[in-house]
């Protein structure tokens, strides 16, 4: 039997791309779309009930998961409808506050919600590879990110790109906020020893190119993840919406625990 999918924000870039690879997964079925009050007409054409309202449609749908990715508050509201309809929630918005990644661990102690700021393979595969390569190479070398995301990304840094910095500062033992550098600009002096540089692009389409350096004595090492399209991060969210239903409430679930 298919799974029940409700899309958030059917009509945006990642919204349309999530309801093509639904209508050609016969494991999934598109049970809802969910735009903001005036974009709805754009999706009576999916042939599926059409709200601006979340919380209806998970009531009148049994068993279904919604797929987020959309803004921060769109998606608190997506947790708190998940939350009180007993419903399931598969979130990649990026650029969550503290407070705002609060709400879904909160919310995900009664309600299945999982959520990653980057739902590639790739990308969470080579999460798991960085924290060997800190502890070969050792406190001698540089680390540096760069991401380059298309003109209309609305956060910066990437999600992924603190994602993978975080995973730096914790293999050395520290904290991101301990050891980040955003931005550098003016006579700042040598670089200080064990900083983490974050740095951000932005122009064209680029869907997302993420670079880690390593910079030794004498070598440098540069591990680069490029997504070519917004399907490779789509695919993720949907191997998660498969996998989501074997689980239990109690914890926010990320790409981590599916993959292991």
């Amino acid at each position: 039997m298919a799974i029940p999918v409700i899309v958030n924000g059917a009509a945006g870039r990642m919204g349309q791309t999530f309801v093509n690879l639904i209508s050609r997964d016969p494991e999934l079925s598109l049970a809802g779309a969910v735009e903001r009050p005036g974009s709805e007409q754009a999706l009576e054409k999916l042939g599926c009930p059409v709200s601006t309202d979340i919380l209806s449609l998970l009531k009148k749908t049994p068993d279904a998961v919604v797929i987020d990715f959309t803004s921060p508050i769109s998606s608190m509201n997506v947790a708190k409808a998940v939350r009180d309809s007993g419903r399931a929630a598969v979130i990649g918005t990026t650029g969550l506050k503290p407070e705002e990644l609060a709400v879904l661990e909160d919310a995900a102690k009664t309600a299945r919600i999982f959520w990653s700021p980057n739902m590639s393979v790739g990308v969470n595969t080579l999460l798991s590879i960085l924290p060997l390569l800190v502890e070969r190479l050792g406190p001698g070398y540089d680390l540096e990110i760069m991401e380059i995301h298309h003109n209309k990304k609305a956060d910066a840094p990437s999600g992924t790109a603190i994602k993978l910095a975080q995973c730096l500062a914790e293999a050395r033992g520290t904290t991101l906020n301990d050891i980040a550098r955003f931005c550098r600009e003016g006579i700042i002096g040598p670089r200080p020893a064990g900083e983490l540089g974050v740095q951000t692009l932005r122009g064209g389409d680029v869907v997302g190119d993420h670079t880690i350096y390593f910079f030794g004595p004498g070598e440098r090492i540069e591990i680069t993840h490029r997504a070519h399209t917004r399907e490779n991060f789509a695919q993720g969210a949907l191997r998660a919406v498969k996998w989501i239903g074997g689980q239990k409430p109690g914890k926010l679930l990320t790409m981590a625990d599916m993959l292991r």
